[in-house]
């Protein structure tokens, strides 16, 4: 069965590999993202919808949810896959980079969850965020980014309650660390990189496929009877005792 799905972060790495996880499963696709280039080449390859436009303002996302139904004659679901990362210390943090951290990965997806919320009210759908397993678990230097992600796994559970009998479902995924262009920073050397894959108890480091699979299956309609959970993609990370080098 061919569903109608918008995927906010489309050029990102895990919005990316969900767009082709979804379009390869034959469902009907819009595409959303601020690089005009990828987002381009993304479209094309997929012969998706696009829209460009910062999502974390929340006139653009209204007017994209708003597009996307309208070309896709509806929404079944829609996956927020926006994100940012900022690892300091709080004493170190700067105002202004709490604030672009909380509009990126907390305030932007609020505005989507209002826009999609009126645009499922009369025949439902689901919603799907993306947390991180630092929202659950203290890692040092993730102070901006925890607070911001444990805000949206809040925010998840409430919306979850708000318009469960609107037949809409809210969930989310929250990952370890994942190999993206927006982490690759991180692992730049072969000591850092198995620092890293030990800290997980499965010891390696996400793929965006792994996190793309579990939205997707969020995403289908055959799991209606789940809303309102945070589920881990993690490799163990926020539950488990990282791994004993041997």
């Amino acid at each position: 069965m061919s569903n109608r799905y918008l995927v906010f972060g489309s050029c990102g790495g895990i919005g990316s590999a969900l767009c082709r996880l979804l379009s390869g499963e034959g469902h009907r696709l819009a595409v959303a993202g601020r690089d005009p280039k990828r987002l381009d080449e993304l479209a094309t390859e997929l012969e998706a919808v696009s829209f460009l436009g910062d999502a974390t303002d929340w006139s653009v996302s209204s007017e994209i949810v708003g597009q996307a139904a309208e070309q896709l004659k509806g929404l079944d679901g829609v996956a927020v896959c926006i994100g940012s990362l900022l690892l300091k210390p709080a004493h170190l943090t700067e105002e202004e980079e709490l604030h672009s951290i909380l509009s990126t990965n907390l305030t932007g997806p609020f505005g989507i969850l209002k826009a999609v919320s009126k645009a499922m009210l009369r025949r439902g759908g689901c919603l799907v965020f993306v947390s991180s397993a630092a929202a659950q678990m203290g890692m040092a230097n993730h102070e901006a980014v925890a607070a911001a992600k444990a805000g949206l796994e809040g925010l998840t559970r409430s919306a979850a309650a708000s318009y469960a009998p609107r037949g809409i479902r809210v969930n989310c995924v929250a990952p370890g660390l994942v190999e993206t262009p927006m982490t690759e920073h991180l692992y730049t050397n072969d000591r850092a990189r198995s620092v890293l894959e030990n800290m997980h108890p499965l010891g390696r480091l996400g793929r965006s496929e792994d996190v793309a699979r579990a939205i997707g299956w969020l995403l289908c309609p055959e799991q209606s009877w789940i809303s309102g959970q945070v589920i881990g993609v993690d490799g163990g990370l926020a539950t488990m005792l990282p791994r004993v080098r041997k």
